[in-house]
């Protein structure tokens, strides 16, 4: 009896330990989240605002591109949180501003807050591409780490505030989905001469490869297909594509989209405006733009799936061979590095997305091939997903 009880209550102090010590960390815990002794800080004197502000936003896209929706969602969010007390209008294309007119008529404050693709801002700093997507460049998990853990939304912030402007992530779309193309082309020579509507560095690219470029707005493009003015255009992801009708004038869907690996989209306010925001207006903002981010790359990949079953039977979908893959990538890199030779702004910030996908590159080889796709897929070999 006296052995049992001795047992029992070796036992229960066993209990007591495991219990006491089975969530201590062996070391001190890093990578805390940093945000917290700015918000400790913050709480000491933010008080909540009565004052109300009306805003419009203008941007590139019509109410019938999904890219509006992406605005939309941001809005509606931001009134939402803020008890109305922010009211953001939309404004498409043409109705206040023509699309490419957005930018400027932000920085210079006949609107409060634009919604852009940044890549459409080339001509005023090559480095806005980097933002936008990037040939061979940053997925959509990428992005999100480099933006909000890596430095790249500081870098964002300080390129937009050379014009009066203060930036914030607005949304992404996923993988684009290639170009729809009346010509066949899955080698290299298939590509010289091609008539081809892209725009960013991919149509510096392109035109390097001997294709003929254009970067057509997106609204033209069909007719452009349909009048035989180009033979193939890369515009964004399926579900962005479906509504543009490409696949009812041609034959081709020409993958992979290595143009954009990830469509990334921004929100870009006036400074002006912006400061006269009280600080609880403010964070109702920045978080608003971090919920439309994760919003819409869940929606958006979603219906990229009904997308590509709309598009099958209507369009042959067809690859490019390794090889031409290859001389794409080296051609890639080739044409960034000579951009970075010539533009700080763009060394800066492709330095810092190599450096993290370098970084990163290790961490993603080890958890690959582990993700069945679906599973019977998996049983049977494929581990490519």
């Amino acid at each position: 009896m006296i052995k049992l009880k001795t047992l029992l209550g070796g036992l229960a102090v066993l209990s007591l330990i495991l219990t006491t010590s089975a969530f201590a960390a062996a070391r001190e815990k890093f990578g805390a989240d940093q945000r917290h002794e700015e918000v400790k800080k913050e709480l000491r004197t933010i008080k909540p605002s009565k004052e109300e502000f009306k805003w419009k936003m203008v941007m590139p896209w019509t109410e019938g591109i999904l890219f509006y929706d992406m605005a939309q969602h941001f809005a509606d969010t931001v009134a939402l949180a803020s008890g109305g007390r922010l009211e953001i209008k939309l404004f498409p294309a043409g109705s206040l501003v023509g699309a490419m007119e957005s930018f400027d008529a932000v920085s210079k404050g006949s609107a409060q807050i634009g919604h852009d693709w940044p890549g459409y801002w080339k001509g005023k700093n090559e480095a806005f591409v980097a933002f936008a997507s990037v040939p061979f460049g940053l997925d959509t998990e990428g992005y999100n780490i480099w933006l909000y853990e890596r430095g790249g939304l500081k870098m964002m912030q300080d390129l937009y505030g050379q014009y009066n402007l203060y930036a914030l992530p607005g949304g992404n779309g996923g993988q684009e989905m290639g170009l729809f193309s009346n010509k066949k082309a899955t080698k290299m020579t298939d590509f010289k001469g091609l008539r081809v509507r892209t725009p960013g560095w991919y149509m510096d690219i392109m035109n390097s490869l001997g294709a003929s470029v254009t970067p057509l707005p997106g609204g033209e493009v069909y007719l452009a297909l349909e009048r035989g003015v180009i033979d193939a255009a890369e515009f964004s992801t399926p579900a962005m594509n479906y509504p543009m009708g490409f696949d009812e004038i041609t034959k081709y869907v020409i993958e992979p989209g290595v143009h954009q690996p990830s469509v990334q989209c921004a929100f870009f306010i006036n400074k002006d405006a912006w400061n006269k925001l009280p600080s609880d207006l403010k964070w109702i903002v920045d978080t608003a733009a971090k919920e439309t981010q994760l919003w819409s790359t869940a929606w958006q990949e979603n219906l990229n799936i009904e997308a590509i079953e709309r598009f099958k039977g209507k369009v042959e979908f067809v690859r490019m061979d390794d090889e031409t893959i290859t001389n794409f990538a080296k051609r890639t890199k080739e044409y960034l590095d000579a951009l970075k030779a010539k533009y700080p702004d763009v060394k800066k910030v492709l330095d810092s997305q190599d450096k993290f996908r370098k970084d990163f590159a290790e961490w993603r080889e080890i958890r690959s091939g582990v993700t069945p796709w679906p599973l019977d897929d998996y049983i049977a070999g494929k581990r490519t997903q």
